[in-house]
């Protein structure tokens, strides 16, 4: 938060938002990848030419329901996704690497109601001839989407906020592990009473903290 200023001139300077971290990944700093891990899967993964060595250029948090999802974007057009119970590194419990796919803009409002109520939360969701099996569970067959509040801060110290209608999908590749589909229906008002609509298609991969060097 910004501390307000008191009436008349003052030569304090407001204070900088507290910009989430956790497992040492914050703004600014630099992790490498397993490079060993990464060629045994690529050839499985719709996204390729995933770079070892990515920066991080702005951080994001979601809290939803005692979860927190922390999700540090790179040079890489990629985010590192960290889930945790609370903001301690010792409850981390997900790691997954993401690349942006496709950002899809939607104008019409009709194709939005669609998109929340028919297309987002079906069983299954095929991309580039790769069918991938919802992971979060429903009495329907139709989960209805995931809202979460994303709060984001860049490197210029500013910070927005996105709301987003989620979907997480999994398929299995090679050596028992999976490839990911998160998909992200995202909602922003731009001024009031204009909103801008997207779908955001996102794959990615679950890595362990010993697949990551982090860097200052």
């Amino acid at each position: 938060m910004f501390k307000k200023f008191f009436k008349g001139m003052s030569t304090q300077a407001p204070t900088a938002p507290d910009i989430p971290s956790i497992l040492g990944l914050r703004l600014g700093c630099s992790f490498e990848l397993d490079s060993l891990m990464l060629r045994l899967v690529t050839d499985d993964l719709v996204s390729n030419n995933i770079a070892t060595t990515q920066i991080i250029q702005a951080v994001g948090l979601v809290e939803l329901d005692g979860t927190y999802i922390f999700r540090f974007y790179t040079d890489d057009e990629a985010f590192l996704q960290v889930v945790a119970t609370s903001l301690n590194d010792v409850d981390v419990v997900d790691v997954k690497l993401f690349h942006f796919y496709d950002t899809l803009d939607i104008a019409d409002k009709s194709r939005w109601t669609t998109l929340l109520d028919k297309d987002i939360g079906q069983a299954t969701y095929t991309l580039e001839q790769q069918t991938y099996q919802r992971v979060w569970t429903s009495l329907t067959d139709y989960h209805a989407p995931v809202h979460m509040l994303e709060t984001t801060y860049d490197e210029k110290g500013e910070t927005s906020q996105t709301d987003q209608f989620t979907m997480l999908f999994e398929r299995p590749i090679s050596d028992g592990q999976t490839e990911s589909l998160f998909l992200s229906a995202e909602e922003v008002e731009e001024t009031p009473g204009t909103l801008t609509r997207c779908l955001v298609i996102s794959t990615g991969i679950t890595l362990s903290p010993a697949q990551i060097t982090i860097y200052g």
